[in-house]
């Protein structure tokens, strides 16, 4: 895993939840998520494809995360774009085991989603943000 990545991953593991904005037509969107691993070289996160989220990405894949905690934050902001892997399936319920009470690999609902065309910023009231593509 490159170096940003690792940074990315394991702010959002330690902060825990972090905000997905998506567009509902011209309607802002924003909710609380949890999963987040990396793959491939790849930010991933997950959800169903049977809720309003999953809708507004195939609409729309553009997306923005944010995360905050001790007074810094990390956005990052690109399109989300499906893997139909199994593998990464696995290995997010691996991390997340709690998760296996509503998904499974194979249940044709788990929707795992990788940022594209992303770029991160880390930034904080008292330094200068810094950015980089994803």
């Amino acid at each position: 895993m490159n170096k940003n990545l690792e940074r990315i991953l394991s702010f959002l593991d330690e902060t825990q939840v972090y905000y997905l904005a998506t567009v509902e037509g011209d309607q802002p969107r924003v909710r609380p998520f949890g999963t987040a691993i990396v793959y491939n070289n790849k930010l991933f996160i997950q959800t169903g494809k049977i809720k309003p989220v999953s809708h507004q990405l195939a609409n729309n894949p553009k997306a923005e995360i944010c995360a905050f905690k001790d007074g810094k934050w990390l956005r990052v902001s690109g399109e989300l774009v499906e893997d139909k892997n199994r593998e990464i399936k696995t290995l997010m319920l691996e991390k997340m085991p709690s998760l296996r009470g509503m998904y499974n690999e194979d249940d044709g609902n788990m929707q795992m989603l990788y940022f594209k065309n992303a770029t991160a910023t880390f930034s904080s009231f008292t330094a200068p943000s810094e950015s980089f593509e994803i």
